[in-house]
């Protein structure tokens, strides 16, 4: 007899623990959900190259809000360095930028691929406001060393 007491009072206080610790779930602080930060002015790099075309959206700070490719655009092989291709990368990276709020951007260009500015142009028909645009394209002030002459 004593020992069904000793199990009903151990399932008791096994309900009880059981219970504390829903409550104490409950009762927890729950997280706040972040907040999306809100981004009106920013910064779009374009990386024009011979085979992609890159267009990245930052702050002002430089920290990467979005960004596309043509090859993220769905676009393969020699289609990647079309200007169409730069044009749908540049509108799908404005369409994601645009949740934060974005809509004055300074454009910094790199590189001599045929999107470069179709690239640009897609920024602007996609809504952004172009405040400057600036060229950023490496240029080599000496070049390489160059072959040595021939003796005949």
């Amino acid at each position: 007899m004593t020992e069904e007491k000793t199990q009903k009072t151990g399932e008791k206080q096994e309900k009880q623990a059981k219970a504390e610790k829903v409550k104490a779930k409950k009762a927890a602080p729950k997280k706040a959900k972040s907040k999306r930060r809100s981004v009106v002015a920013g910064n779009a790099y374009v990386h024009a190259g011979f085979n992609n075309t890159i267009i990245t959206l930052t702050d002002t700070t430089g920290e990467t809000i979005a960004w596309s490719s043509a090859g993220s655009c769905g676009f393969k092989g020699a289609r990647k360095s079309t200007p169409y291709a730069a044009q749908v990368a540049a509108e799908t990276a404005t369409g994601k930028a645009k949740i934060f709020g974005l809509e004055k951007v300074n454009v910094y260009v790199r590189g001599i691929g045929p999107g470069r500015e179709q690239a640009i142009r897609g920024l602007h028909i996609a809504g952004l406001s172009l405040e400057t645009i600036t060229d950023l394209t490496p240029i080599p002030h000496n070049g390489c060393r160059q072959k040595k002459s021939r003796r005949v």
